[in-house]
């Protein structure tokens, strides 16, 4: 097969899916045949394996390729990423159910993936997300931005390929999983696995889906996603229209609004996305540590050297402040902070446009200003450009 050059895939369209062959994850098992789906808006710009105006997006947990559509306010003619003026590139990590393979995807065997699909982290998708690049002819790009398990993948690509990145803007995230994160996020997954339609994660021969599980992931995570002033605004103790809450008897028909707005939420994601996929990517967030195989934390943070931004939200209950203060404190090359204010909590990376449009704008102008890594690096004399 094949790969046709990014420049010769149509200006947003897609998705276009890729075959990068077997990926050896980090813990040693071996994917094969993996494809990594993938769009692009903007026409590419100068070298693809030197000074050129890519810019890489990071999705979500739950987001696909289309940045278009879940970054809408930011992503497109005129807009802070400008596809005017720069290539916009966005892949679906490995592991999801978007176009890249994953455990709903066709084994080379026959059947889906399943329980054969092994467990990944946040570097493994990166390691196929880079192997994507080289398949369409991208060696480098002028920076990497992305949110949540996004800025995680962001982290990442600053510690694994240094000098393929310009600059990076990391976005509500840690440097690693702290024990709370673990936690709520093993009660996701404990929701979906103990959902009677399960089936040990080969739900998809018995022609069942662990529906009820997944959507109780949604409850436990959305919970996590949205600030606690903003939900107490929106519902406070208020009840389902037509329902009473408080009657002598609990009963599962009879909803505080609250609960209702979950179920929705839960609901939701069953329409759009596999319970099998949820469970290897919140289990990646879980193994999320920069410092792993580092020398611990703050020195695997001090050793990076490509230019990074760091945001963070005042409200965020799963990726609190102080987190990306940790981060700023030590990073080896901090470009700038800043501090998206809002009720909306984790989210509001996602939700508040005028902010968000601040600060990449921001962002988008000090990497026009400053030197990258590899700039910094060829006047030390590591190596030539």
């Amino acid at each position: 097969m094949t790969t046709p050059a990014l420049h010769t895939i149509p200006d947003g369209e897609g998705p276009v899916v890729v075959s990068i062959g077997d990926v050896r994850t980090e813990a040693g098992a071996t994917i094969t045949g993996v494809e990594i789906a993938y769009r692009r808006w903007g026409e590419l710009r100068g070298k693809p394996d030197g000074e050129n105006n890519v810019l890489l997006v990071e999705h979500a947990l739950t987001g696909d390729a289309s940045a278009d559509e879940w970054w809408c306010e930011v992503v497109g003619p005129g807009k802070a990423l400008d596809t005017d003026r720069w290539c916009v590139v966005c892949t679906n990590a490995i592991g999801s159910c978007y176009g890249s393979t994953g455990p709903a995807s066709e084994h080379p065997d026959g059947g889906k993936w399943g329980s054969r699909f092994p467990a990944i982290s946040i570097r493994d998708m990166v390691a196929a997300e880079a192997m994507a690049l080289d398949a369409i002819g991208i060696g480098r790009v002028h920076a990497v931005l992305g949110g949540s398990m996004g800025g995680a993948r962001t982290l990442e690509w600053t510690l694994l390929y240094p000098d393929r990145v310009g600059f990076a803007l990391v976005i509500a995230v840690s440097a690693r999983a702290s024990a709370w994160q673990i936690g709520i996020q093993s009660a996701q997954i404990g929701a979906i696995t103990r959902d009677p339609d399960w089936h040990g994660g080969d739900y998809f021969a018995a022609g069942v889906s662990p529906d009820a599980g997944l959507a109780a992931a949604r409850r436990i995570a959305h919970l996590t996603y949205r600030g606690e002033l903003e939900i107490d605004e929106r519902f406070g103790t208020s009840s389902q229209p037509g329902e009473n809450p408080l009657g002598a008897f609990r009963a599962d028909d009879q909803r505080f609004a609250v609960q209702s707005y979950l179920e929705h939420q839960g609901r939701k994601l069953t329409e759009r996305f596999d319970a099998a996929c949820y469970v290897a990517l919140t289990e990646a967030l879980n193994r999320h540590d920069v410092g792993r195989g580092r020398g611990g934390l703050n020195k695997a943070l001090h050793s990076i050297n490509v230019p990074t931004m760091v945001v963070g939200v005042d409200t965020d209950i799963l990726y609190p402040y102080h987190q990306q203060e940790h981060l700023s404190r030590n990073l080896g090359n901090l470009l700038a902070m800043a501090k998206l204010s809002s009720p909306v909590g984790h989210d509001a990376f996602l939700v508040e446009a005028r902010q968000m449009d601040r600060i990449l704008r921001n962002f988008i102008t000090l990497t026009e200003q400053t030197p990258s890594g590899r700039e910094v690096d060829a006047v030390r004399g590591v190596y030539a450009i």
